[in-house]
Order: structure tokens, then sequence, then C-alpha cells
């Protein structure tokens, strides 16, 4: 699996909607590239459909969001037609990022081997290198784990991420106590 400080491999991939996604389209941005093993199964779900409830936050820090998996497009569009996902899913069918980057790796359920993408993450600094790597996540707290990171670790240039106001102001004489 490559690590912090490598440059993240040349891809082009297509998105739900056929729309090529490349690596030199991405330089000058900073992108979160996060591998799932397949569409629309409990975990994965649960992972897609936090970062879509977190990506308000993670796109003011600065940050885009791709998920891949060796789905095909149509897929990709199914499970994201169902979830109203609001980020791009990448087709790999060929592995041809999964396998480069170090996401498939050789698994076992039930005392029986097998080849398939390890649930893995791979922050990507603007200049195209890796700035962070979060191997076997857990798919309902990494995208909280991804945010924290950003909202604490500083860019690439040198730059600490901003957080956003995650809580809205009290009025005047409200008191400290919100609601629940």
């Amino acid at each position: 699996m490559l690590q912090s400080g490598q440059a993240v491999p040349d891809f082009q991939l297509a998105d739900q909607d056929g729309n090529p996604i490349t690596a030199k389209a991405l330089l000058g941005q900073r992108y979160l590239l996060y591998f799932y093993p397949k569409d629309d199964t409990p975990g994965c779900t649960k992972q897609a459909c936090g970062f879509r409830d977190l990506l308000p936050d993670l796109n003011g820090l600065g940050l885009h969001v791709f998920g891949v998996s060796a789905d095909s497009e149509a897929a990709h569009r199914k499970f994201t037609q169902k979830f109203a996902l609001n980020f791009p899913l990448l087709a790999d069918p060929e592995r041809k990022l999964i396998e480069p980057i170090g996401a498939w790796v050789e698994k076992s359920m039930y005392g029986k081997k097998y080849m398939g993408i390890q649930r893995a993450s791979f922050l990507i600094a603007a200049d195209g290198t890796i700035e962070h790597v979060w191997e076997k996540v857990s798919p309902e707290k990494h995208p909280d784990e991804v945010r924290a990171y950003l909202m604490g670790a500083p860019s690439k240039a040198g730059k600490k991420a901003v957080a956003p106001k995650l809580a809205p102001k009290l009025a005047p004489g409200a008191g400290s106590k919100a609601k629940s």
C-alpha cells in the first residue's frame, strides 16, 4: 500500500455518469480517494452516507471526495441515486488504480482466502502526493475521522485548515445550554 509522501498513481477513471476523472485534472486540488469493497452493501452504504452527510463540511475545508470500487458505472449510478450521494463514485472494474495504490489485497472470510478491496482512504495533497493514509477503516467512523484530521492538520502549503462553524450561535441571553 502506498504511503504518505508518495505520488498518487496516474489514473483516468469514469464516474457514475461516465465523466472522466484524472489525476492530472485534479492537480492543484486537495482530494480524498476512499476505496470500498462493493456498492449497496451494509458497511459501504454507511460509509458513503457518512461522507454524503459531511460533504458540506469537507468541501468547506477545501476537500473533494471520490469513492472508488471495482463496480461498474451503472452500479455506481444506481447506488448514487438510491442514497442521494452528492459526490462522484469512480468505476475501476479493471483495478487500474485499486492495484497500484495497494488497496487490492488478500482477504479471509470463514477460513477462505480471496482477493478484494481493503477499505482504505488516501488524502491527496494539491501537489499530487499522498498526504495521509487511513488503512482498514471503520465504515461508520471514517467520515468523522477525515473531518477531524482536516480540522487539525496543516496542508502541504503550511496553512492549517480552518473549520467551518458547525454549531449555531445562541441568541444573546439564551444561556449556555443547548436544547436537545
